[in-house]
């Protein structure tokens, strides 16, 4: 009976070279970089909040609009990778499906343009 040790060599040299490598990336990243807190580090964030402030002040609700809207149309895009994969392959059923489904897709963005939940005031 012959071990595993001779299949599976490869995959542990792989997982060793991996786990040393990232160790001595992160590593030199801690020891090269700098501790101290500047004035770039402490000043405020994309959000316009004070990066240390109280954590119980309200938020202004565009923040999360935007970040759902992002979400909705970004998911919707994503169908289009494998449907442009096997284009050549589809029926016309099929390349007329996504062409509803982008319609619709520009119809609600159209529609979100126009209602203002992409403006920032």
């Amino acid at each position: 009976m012959t071990g595993l040790g001779p299949e599976y060599f490869p995959l542990f040299l792989f997982l060793s070279i991996a786990l040393l490598l990232a160790g001595i990336i992160f590593g030199l990243s801690y020891l090269l970089s700098s501790h101290e807190s500047d004035a770039e580090k402490l000043s405020t964030y994309e959000c316009g909040f004070d990066a240390y402030d109280d954590s119980r002040k309200t938020f202004d609700v565009r923040f999360y609009l935007v970040a759902i809207l992002f979400l909705v149309f970004d998911l919707e895009i994503s169908y289009l990778f494998p449907w442009a994969v096997t284009l050549s392959s589809l029926s016309a059923f099929g390349f007329w499906t996504m062409t509803l489904f982008l319609l619709l897709l520009t119809v609600g963005f159209v529609y979100e343009w126009k209602k203002g939940a992409l403006d920032w005031e």
